[in-house]
């Protein structure tokens, strides 16, 4: 990746004095080379084996950067977080996990007030669609639920070195969930969620129908949210989504 490109990403997680960064994957260094200098405490989680050491040695003379050798998803992040403070999180992620990662950081939103990670464009599409576009999903009203998305960079392959065969996106998270502001219960209405996106191709009623919603209650929670009787999920904005869910919240079987 290209200097220029490091610099955005770390500029876009804002001012560091002071705070702890956790990088994910961070890989040959490129970006902690930039944040060492300018976080409070740095730390870094790196799965190969042969780069983890790598980093540490280099690092070795920096008291503020800790190097953890692991799978993000097992570790337990809001765990790095000191007492009264809220994590800045930053990585490229590794295409393959790139929507386990960003759910597993929605486990800890409490603990993380910012996030700057590149991801492949297409789920940058994803996260950031809103209804009515074909890339509009689980995946984009889960991350909304939980965080402001925005969408700050598009990168080529020939960016990187060797060049994938997709072009990259960088996103930065704010974390800001919209449960209490939406009157829905957490797990309760990401499981509703699940039920709505549950088969693309059928219509919202369907879903709902096969998640064991009566018929009834369901066309009544239609007529009150203004919501027509052979809509998508794919078409409805989250406060609307919320709307049928509060209306069908007691009627599950």
């Amino acid at each position: 990746m290209s200097v220029a490109a490091c610099r955005s990403i770390v500029e876009a997680l804002g001012n560091l004095s002071g705070r702890t960064v956790v990088e994910i994957g961070p890989g040959k260094g490129a970006i902690t080379e930039l944040l060492v200098s300018r976080a409070g405490r740095l730390i870094a989680i790196e799965l190969d084996r042969e780069l983890a050491p790598r980093l540490r040695e280099r690092f070795a003379g920096r008291e503020t950067v800790t190097v953890i050798e692991d799978d993000v998803l097992r570790v337990d992040l809001s765990a790095l977080a000191r007492p009264g403070e809220k994590l800045l999180v930053v990585g490229n992620l590794p295409y393959y996990m790139t929507s386990d990662i960003l759910l597993h950081l929605i486990c800890h939103e409490a603990a993380i007030e910012r996030a700057v990670v590149m991801v492949q464009r297409e789920v940058a599409d994803r996260v950031a669609a809103g209804p009515g576009s074909r890339d509009y999903g689980l995946l984009s009203v889960t991350a909304q639920l939980h965080a402001r998305v925005e969408k700050l960079l598009t990168l080529p392959p020939g960016a990187f070195s060797p060049p994938p065969e997709v072009y990259s996106t960088v996103l930065r998270w704010t974390m800001h969930s919209r449960m209490e502001e939406l009157g829905v219960d957490p797990a309760r209405f990401t499981g509703f969620l699940r039920s709505c996106f549950a088969q693309k191709r059928k219509t919202l009623g369907n879903n709902l129908r096969a998640a064991k919603y009566e018929p009834e209650a369901i066309a009544e929670a239609f007529e009150n949210a203004g919501v027509a009787a052979g809509a998508r999920a794919e078409e409805l904005r989250l406060e609307t989504l919320a709307a049928l869910w509060r209306r069908l919240a007691g009627e599950l079987r």
